[in-house]
């Protein structure tokens, strides 16, 4: 969750923030840090390279993760963690990667530590996260291979 507000401070949103709002937030802001505008000033070009790319970063980040976006996904989001099983699952600064049967990949969020040993060593890993992970954290598709 802490990168998800620095995300949000970075672009000056809530929570609540309209894909439609994000998006011409996202663009002011590029204008505004754009390197185009820096050259000749080497300092200043560096610093508006690192600031863009935070700020395109923190744009995807958020547009992943929006109200909007889950829910244009969650038809297929619910086919796939009820139909698919895990196929491999990868845990990494509390963000659990899961990667599904059916091609399919999402990142759960704030997933904390204990809860991803409890659910390597149940006796079933697939029905401790359709239990306890799924539904439970938030969460955003990385990629589908199908």
């Amino acid at each position: 969750m802490k990168k998800i507000v620095e995300y949000r401070k970075l672009l000056n949103v809530d929570k609540t923030v309209a894909l439609k709002d994000l998006k011409t937030i996202y663009r002011n802001a590029m204008k505004e840090s754009h390197p185009d505008k820096f050259q000749g000033d080497a300092a200043g070009l560096q610093a508006a390279e690192e600031k863009s790319k935070g700020i395109i970063e923190a744009y995807h980040f958020l547009v992943s993760i929006n109200g909007e976006t889950i829910k244009q996904g969650l038809a297929e989001y619910n086919e796939t963690i009820a139909t698919a099983t895990i196929k491999d699952y990868k845990y990494e600064n509390i963000r659990l990667k899961i990667e599904f049967s059916n091609g399919s990949s999402y990142e759960y969020i704030s997933v904390p530590k204990a809860i991803y040993i409890k659910m390597v060593n149940a006796e079933s890993p697939s029905r401790f996260a359709k239990r306890h992970i799924l539904n439970a954290f938030p969460y955003r598709k990385l990629s589908n291979q199908e």
